[in-house]
């Protein structure tokens, strides 16, 4: 075990990393996001407005999980009518799927403060494991007298293993939507209790 200090934080492996305990996403603070080729030219960029997530930091770091769900109606893209499209059955069916579920399942490797986190990602009742990377970009405590960490994660996936194959073939060949989407989250978590 190690000693924290009056910042909320300990020592860990080179880095000042979060006292063991459970924190919450800050709303306030935090972008799930998403990229996905368009026409085979150009990027998309969405995110989720609706998301929270429970990190529970254990006395050996390696040892944390994080359960998060993420609101499917609550996507955004900047155009309407892309958004409405992406809540239908067509993708994903906010209607009779309303939340989107990530499960930690273990930590695999870190090096420096980027920590290789596995999970399970359940879309549309179809779960499969995914892997994070993700960046501890820092602990502190806020004006409020919170103790805060921050952090970003990045994976990519193949939409049609979660059975969003929606999409549209190209006269000039290719189709309108990639089927590799690159997610982006970043955010900051406050300490509980």
């Amino acid at each position: 075990m190690t000693e924290s200090t009056a910042a909320g934080t300990r020592p860990y492996d080179g880095l000042q990393i979060p006292a063991a305990g459970t924190y919450e996403l800050d709303a306030a603070h935090k972008r799930v996001g998403f990229v996905a080729r368009h026409l085979m030219v150009s990027k998309v960029r969405g995110n989720f407005a609706e998301a929270t997530a429970t990190i529970t930091i254990a006395e050996d770091p390696l040892q944390s999980t994080v359960v998060a769900e993420i609101v499917t109606a609550s996507v955004q893209t900047g155009q309407v009518d892309r958004d409405n499209h992406l809540r239908t059955g067509d993708f994903f069916e906010a209607e009779k799927y309303p939340t989107m579920n990530f499960r930690s399942t273990g930590i695999k490797s870190h090096s420096g403060a980027e920590f290789v986190l596995d999970g399970d990602l359940t879309i549309k009742g179809v779960t499969k494991p995914v892997e994070l990377v993700v960046e501890f970009e820092g602990a502190t405590v806020s004006p409020y007298g919170q103790s805060v960490f921050g952090f970003s994660a990045t994976t990519e996936v193949d939409r049609e293993e979660w059975g969003l194959t929606w999409n549209m073939a190209l006269e000039s060949g290719g189709v309108m939507i990639g089927k590799k989407v690159k997610i982006e989250i970043e955010g900051e978590a406050i300490r509980q209790g």
